[in-house]
C-alpha cells in the first residue's frame, strides 16, 4: 500500500513537471516568433523592445491586486483557467491587424502569465513533501532548459518554412495541453476551503492583504532580505541583457552568426549546469545554491563585462548560464520552504511588484547611460553592483541558514552548538 501511495505522489510529480515543460516550450517558441513577427511589420528595432516593456508593465497592473485571489481560490482550478484564457488570447493574435492590438492581446497575456506564477507556486509547495521539493527544483530547471534550447529552435525551423503563424497556434495547444495535464492533477484544499473567493474584491480587502505582507516581512525579516535580494539580481540580470546585442555588435564586433553562436553557447551551459544540479542537487544545501549559485551567475556577467573577444565573452555566457540552474533551484526551494501556503500567493505577488518596478527602472538608467557614455564601463559597473549584490545575498543566505537551524534545534529541545 505504501509503495502504491508512493507511485501515486511520483506519478502526480511527473505530470505537473510534463505539464510545466510543454507550457514553457510553447512560451519560447511564441515569444521568438512574436519578435520576428513585430520586426517584419514595422521594421523598427524600438517596436519589438516594446514587447519586452509589455511584460513588467502587466506586472505592475496585475500583482497589486492578483495576490488577494490566489490565495482565496483553489490553485489548481486558477491555473487551468490561466492557461486557457492564454490559450484563447494567443490564438487571436494572428488576427491582430495593427501593432497596438498585438501590444494589447500581449498585455492580456502577461497579465494572466503574471497570475499564474504565484498561483503555481503555491501549488506546487502544497502538493510536494518538503524533502522532495529541491529534487523536483532541480528537475523543473532541467526542464526549463530543455524548453529554452528547444522552443527557438522549432520557432526559427516554422519561420524559415515561412509558417510564424503556426507556431503562434502551437503555443496556443501546448497551453491547452497544459491545462488537460492540470485537470487531471489533485484539487488539494480540503472541502472546507475548497470553496471559491465568494467575497466581493474591494480595495480595503486589497489594504488589508497589504498590510498582512508588510507584518509577514517585518516577523521574517531575513526570509524576506533573501527573497528580495534575489529579485534585485534578476533586476539587474534583465537590465544588463537589456544591453546584451549592443554589446556584443559595438564592443566585440561579432557578426549576427556569432551572436547567434554566442546565444547557444549559453543554451549549452543551462543544460549542463541543469544536468548537474540535477544529480548533486541533494548534496548540496539551498543556501549553498541560492548564494552560491548567483555568486557565480554574477561572476559570469563580470567575466562577460571584462572581455573584449568572443572567447571572453563565450566564458562569461557559459559560466553564468551553467550556475543559473543552482541559483532558481535554490530560490525556488528556499520560496516553497519558508513563506507559508496561505500568504505565498500574496507575498510572492506584491514582490513581483517590486521587482517589475525595478526592473522598469533600472533598465532605462542603463540603456539612458549607455547613450551618454559608451556600453561597455556601463554594462561593467552594473555587473560589478550584482556582484556585490550576490556577494551578500550568499551572506544573507547562511546567516538565515544557520538561525533557522538554531530555531529548529531549540523548538526540537536540542541543546543547539556553536
Amino acid at each position: 500500500m505504501k509503495k502504491i501511495g508512493k507511485d501515486k505522489e511520483w506519478r502526480e510529480v511527473a505530470m505537473l513537471l510534463m505539464g510545466i515543460g510543454i507550457a514553457n516550450f510553447g512560451g519560447w517558441v511564441y515569444l521568438i516568433v512574436l519578435n520576428l513577427i513585430v520586426l517584419d511589420m514595422t521594421g523598427s528595432a524600438l517596436a519589438v523592445a516594446g514587447l519586452y516593456i509589455v511584460k513588467p508593465a502587466a506586472t505592475l497592473l496585475t500583482n497589486f491586486w492578483s495576490g488577494s485571489i490566489t490565495d482565496r481560490v483553489n490553485q489548481r482550478n486558477l491555473m487551468i483557467t490561466l492557461d486557457l484564457l492564454r490559450a484563447v488570447l494567443i490564438a487571436c493574435l494572428p488576427f491582430a491587424s495593427t501593432l497596438w492590438l498585438i501590444y494589447a492581446f500581449v498585455l492580456l497575456i502577461n497579465m494572466a502569465g503574471s497570475m499564474f506564477e504565484p498561483a503555481s507556486m503555491t501549488y506546487i509547495t502544497k502538493l510536494i513533501p518538503e524533502k522532495n521539493r529541491q529534487h523536483f527544483n532541480a528537475f523543473r530547471s532541467l526542464i526549463d532548459s530543455g524548453a529554452f534550447l528547444i522552443g527557438p529552435a522549432v520557432a526559427g525551423l516554422l519561420f524559415m518554412m515561412g509558417t510564424p503563424i503556426t507556431a503562434i497556434y502551437l503555443n496556443a495547444i501546448a497551453l491547452l495541453i497544459s491545462a488537460l495535464i492540470l485537470s487531471a492533477m489533485p484539487k488539494l484544499e480540503q472541502k472546507a476551503d475548497a470553496t471559491e473567493f465568494s467575497k466581493r474584491m474591494s480595495w480595503e480587502i486589497i489594504r488589508t492583504d497589504w498590510r498582512i505582507v508588510i507584518a509577514f516581512s517585518k516577523s521574517a525579516a531575513l526570509v524576506m532580505s533573501v527573497f528580495f535580494l534575489f529579485s534585485c539580481m534578476t533586476v539587474m540580470a534583465t537590465a544588463i541583457d537589456s544591453q546584451e546585442a549592443t554589446f556584443s555588435k559595438r564592443v566585440l564586433g561579432l557578426t549576427d552568426g556569432e551572436y547567434g553562436f554566442l546565444v547557444s553557447i549559453a543554451g549549452a551551459g543551462i543544460i549542463a549546469g541543469a544536468i548537474v544540479n540535477t544529480v548533486f542537487t541533494k548534496r548540496l544545501s539551498v543556501a549553498a545554491l541560492i548564494g552560491g549559485g548567483s555568486v557565480m551567475v554574477s561572476i559570469g556577467y563580470l567575466v562577460y563585462a571584462f572581455s573584449s573577444s568572443f572567447a571572453g565573452a563565450a566564458t562569461g555566457f557559459f559560466i553564468l548560464a551553467f550556475s543559473l540552474a543552482f541559483a532558481n533551484t535554490g530560490f525556488h526551494t528556499f520560496t516553497q520552504n519558508h513563506i507559508p501556503v496561505d500568504v505565498m500567493g500574496r507575498t510572492v505577488s506584491v514582490y513581483s511588484l517590486l521587482e517589475a518596478l525595478l526592473i522598469i527602472v533600472t533598465t532605462a538608467i542603463i540603456g539612458l547611460a549607455s547613450e551618454i557614455v559608451t556600453v561597455q564601463p556601463v554594462v561593467i559597473a552594473s555587473t560589478a553592483v550584482m556582484f556585490g549584490i550576490s556577494v551578500l545575498l550568499l551572506a544573507v543566505s547562511f546567516k538565515q541558514s544557520k538561525e533557522s537551524g538554531l530555531a529548529e534545534a531549540v523548538l526540537e529541545g536540542e541543546t543547539p552548538t556553536t
